[in-house]
């Protein structure tokens, strides 16, 4: 088996790299002053003209596909890329995508929400968990009506990223009760903000919020169903899936930042007369931690590899994920500890970092949402031991 980089990937990884070094990682200390303020860390408006900064080095739209002018990278070099991201405590990401799912549109709404989603004109969000129904995607109960040639929607949806900004939503609502959810029962609105709902801020741990969103009667014309009547959660299924491989993919990059911050800080940190680093209790965490991250590194690469290799890569996502989220919460754990009470302060991005990955065992999929698509996938002969090399 052959790890290494070809040239082109290796130039496509060191220029997002070199981008990410120069132009975001100098804006951390600002960020972390505003968030001692109690200030918003960085503006939207910020975070577009980085956006288009990018744009300049041709760094627009990792997975939007060529013919909307997107790189349409295969899915190893956007994990490699979002692993870059993660050097950054920044919550900065490359401009020109839309949501996976959204390409599902027709020619029209592709014209009012896709395209200038894509360009950063729009803002979307996707809608599915509810306060009945988070892990249990099928329990749904937001409802849409016929109602003439208009659906009226009523419910909540709640902990929806990018719900405070978003200026529409992709909502998948119950639209055929008695077929149930998994049935075709359920329908993919395109919803603007202005047809009526509005959203609620939701203060987590971390930084910046989900939001949830009510609907209170309202008015969707039929031109607003996103692919086909019926088809709500085989798209909702296919949007969560997309970030499994990625998400771990931005925790690597976390890690390897937080990692090398410890190793810096264990060689100079003097106490008792010598460095920190020269103490085995130290010198163990730093070995776990590296240890740890390279497992994760090949089980998320494995995962991006399936998806290029046009296979069904849910298996292997939801172990990386799995791993991946709980690998990088032990990682930061161990760096804070090295850092000692510096590292506990709001002066270093650590505390950020150990507040901001404890989300990434819950959300797209819990840590036992995981570990029962993999057991399942076994124990139904889905899978087999040993994957593809079994």
């Amino acid at each position: 088996m052959d790890f290494s980089l070809d040239d082109e990937q290796r130039a496509i990884r060191d220029t997002a790299r070199a981008f990410i070094r120069k132009e975001v990682v100098p804006l951390e200390h600002e960020l972390l002053r505003r968030e001692r303020a109690g200030e918003p860390g960085i503006e939207r408006s910020e975070l577009r003209e980085l956006q288009l900064k990018a744009r300049k080095f041709g760094f627009w739209g990792l997975a939007t596909p060529a013919e909307h002018g997107g790189m349409d990278l295969p899915a190893v070099m956007q994990s490699l890329i979002w692993t870059e991201i993660g050097h950054t405590l920044v919550p900065f990401r490359f401009g020109g995508e839309a949501d996976n799912i959204l390409f599902h549109a027709n020619a029209a709404q592709q014209d009012e929400y896709l395209k200038p989603t894509i360009e950063g004109e729009r803002v979307s969000c996707f809608a599915i968990t509810e306060p009945g129904a988070g892990s249990d995607a099928a329990n749904i109960k937001l409802s849409a009506r016929k109602d003439g040639d208009d659906w009226v929607l009523n419910g909540e949806k709640t902990f929806i990223t990018n719900g405070n900004d978003a200026d529409f939503a992709i909502v998948v609502a119950v639209t055929d009760k008695e077929k149930g959810v998994r049935g075709g029962g359920t329908t993919a609105f395109l919803v603007d903000r202005a047809m009526g709902w509005h959203s609620e801020f939701i203060a987590t741990m971390g930084p910046g919020g989900p939001a949830s969103l009510i609907f209170d009667n309202v008015r969707v014309p039929s031109r607003n169903i996103l692919g086909e009547l019926g088809q709500g959660f085989e798209l909702g299924m296919k949007w969560i899936g997309k970030g499994r491989y990625l998400i771990p993919s931005h925790a690597l990059g976390i890690g390897e930042r937080a990692l090398q911050m410890a190793v810096d800080y264990a060689n100079t940190r003097v106490t008792f007369g010598k460095p920190i680093g020269e103490n085995q209790a130290i010198q163990w965490m730093i070995a776990d931690a590296e240890t740890e991250l390279e497992a994760a590194r090949w089980l998320v690469l494995r995962a991006a590899w399936t998806v290029d290799q046009g296979e069904d890569p849910r298996h292997s996502s939801s172990m990386a994920k799995l791993y991946g989220a709980g690998m990088i919460n032990r990682l930061v754990d161990r760096v804070m500890q090295i850092h000692g009470g510096m590292g506990y302060t709001r002066e270093l991005p650590i505390e950020r970092w150990y507040r901001q990955v404890r989300l990434l065992r819950i959300y797209e999929g819990t840590d036992e949402m995981q570990r029962l698509i993999i057991s399942r996938d076994l124990l139904r002969g889905y899978t087999k031991i040993g994957g593809h090399l079994a």
